[in-house]
């Protein structure tokens, strides 16, 4: 994190500053500047992409099974069907499960893909990387999240970072790889701003948003001084793209933190009582709603993470025994979260006029196995899974593709994680055929040639 509020330590180059707020700037390496990540908040002064869309992406960590909650199959033997019924919805395109009524109530906002599929390994942090980003990692190039390629390329709307992970980046996955929620390619300068902190929590504050009168106005010249600390020891650094940077990035940080607006948009308690109970008093919900809070105030782009690991705590990773959870979990305390807080914020945003203009995509890094596995579960299962679209011009109450009689495979409207990117991209405005300054400074597409966006979601 960036740490404006260090107290001094050992001396460095003057009796003020410590080596600890030196690092907390950004350390000079050989291979560049190391910045923090909510450095993202930069302006830089150009807008590519329709400037009144935002997004809000829901990863559904742990992989749902899609047989009992989206994609029923009703009609398939019981060991495939699993232990929950369909019942009907408000759009007569879509049956849904007994486990999520309130989705129920606003089938006619959202869509849902039912032949989603990946290549990538069966283990969560590949299904992570490549459903955020649209590409596996190969050959030592990360990259970056689809909300890292708007950062870039949309201007900040104010003092607020553009792009933002609740309640904080994902844990461990299994499988020791990069999750895919960092600025990849683009530099630490596209990463997100993530919060680190539980919004349901009664006490809860961002650490990185205090008022000014907590700061203090010598710390705050103390933190000012440290340009003065870099001109001290590197002489030639000014007239790097290094300094540059380092430069823009000191002063975006500066505001956000001292940012009433900032610290406005962050505060839940304005929000009344009865709202933040409608999306629910937990983690999941609170994210949701604050999720909503941020996009009001110009952020761009905000992952909610519905979970964080996968081990010991609930997800919905459902191999029926521990680490993971059971399918009664399921059912009894994960299905009625996702379930209040995600039908909420569709009608929020429905209310408040801005679901045409936000882009809300519940996305997760796959299914679960068609067949229950011996301890009541079901396991990995990237070959088939489905996704939901809402708002940013998608219209609601559909169904894309089709599974198979098992939900194995798709047997209609194959679509990959590099489809799902195209889909955020294309709401978002963007010219799919822009160029990215990948690698070594090379052209990199912002989608591959032949990928397209599922257009059939916007009527």
């Amino acid at each position: 994190m960036f740490d404006f509020l260090a107290e001094g330590g050992g001396p460095l180059c003057g009796p003020k500053q410590s080596r600890r707020d030196f690092l907390s700037v950004g350390a000079l390496g050989p291979i560049g500047l190391s910045l923090p990540q909510f450095l993202s908040a930069k302006q830089k002064g150009y807008v590519k992409g329709d400037d009144t869309k935002s997004c809000i992406m829901i990863f559904n960590l742990g992989g749902p099974s899609h047989i009992d909650l989206w994609d029923m199959k009703p009609d398939a033997p019981s060991e495939i069907r699993g232990p929950f019924k369909p019942i009907r919805t408000k759009s007569d395109e879509i049956d849904i499960s007994e486990i999520l009524p309130l989705h129920a109530k606003v089938a006619d906002k959202f869509s849902l893909i039912r032949s989603c599929h990946h290549e990538g390994a069966a283990v969560h942090d590949a299904g992570w990387q490549i459903m955020q980003t649209g590409r596996r990692f190969t050959g030592g190039v990360e990259t970056p999240h689809a909300g890292a390629v708007a950062s870039y390329l949309m201007n900040a709307r104010n003092d607020l970072p553009p792009f933002v992970v609740l309640p904080e980046l994902m844990g461990r996955g299994g499988g020791n790889l990069p999750n895919g929620q960092a600025g990849g390619f683009l530099g630490k300068a596209q990463d997100p701003f993530a919060l680190m902190a539980d919004p349901s929590k009664p006490n809860f504050k961002v650490p990185d948003l205090l008022p000014p009168d907590q700061i203090g106005a010598t710390r705050l010249d103390r933190r000012r001084a440290m340009r003065d600390l870099v001109d001290q020891t590197v002489k030639d650094f000014e007239e790097s793209e290094d300094a540059r940077l380092l430069d823009e990035n000191f002063h975006s940080a500066f505001r956000l933190m001292t940012s009433e607006q900032a610290r406005s948009a962050f505060d839940l308690t304005k929000e009344s009582k009865a709202t933040r109970e409608r999306y629910g008093m937990n983690r999941v919900g609170q994210c949701m709603l604050l999720s909503r809070r941020l996009i009001e105030n110009g952020v761009r782009f905000v992952t909610v993470n519905t979970f964080l690991t996968v081990f010991n705590e609930l997800s919905w990773d459902i191999h029926g025994s521990k680490p993971f959870i059971s399918v009664t979990q399921m059912k009894d305390l994960v299905a009625p979260m996702y379930d209040q807080a995600y039908s909420a914020l569709l009608e929020d945003l429905h209310q408040r006029g801005m679901l045409d203009d936000v882009l809300v995509a519940g996305l997760s890094e796959f299914g679960r196995t068609p067949k229950v596995n011996p301890a009541g579960g079901r396991d990995h299962w990237p070959q088939c899974f489905t996704c939901s679209f809402a708002g940013g011009g998608v219209k609601g109450g559909q169904v894309v593709g089709a599974s198979d009689p098992i939900g194995g495979f798709p047997a209609e409207r194959p679509v990959g994680p590099e489809d799902i990117v195209a889909t955020i991209f294309h709401s978002l405005g963007f010219d799919l055929e822009e160029h990215l300054p990948g690698p070594s400074g090379r052209p990199f597409p912002l989608v591959d040639f032949g990928n397209e966006p599922v257009k059939e979601l916007f009527g």
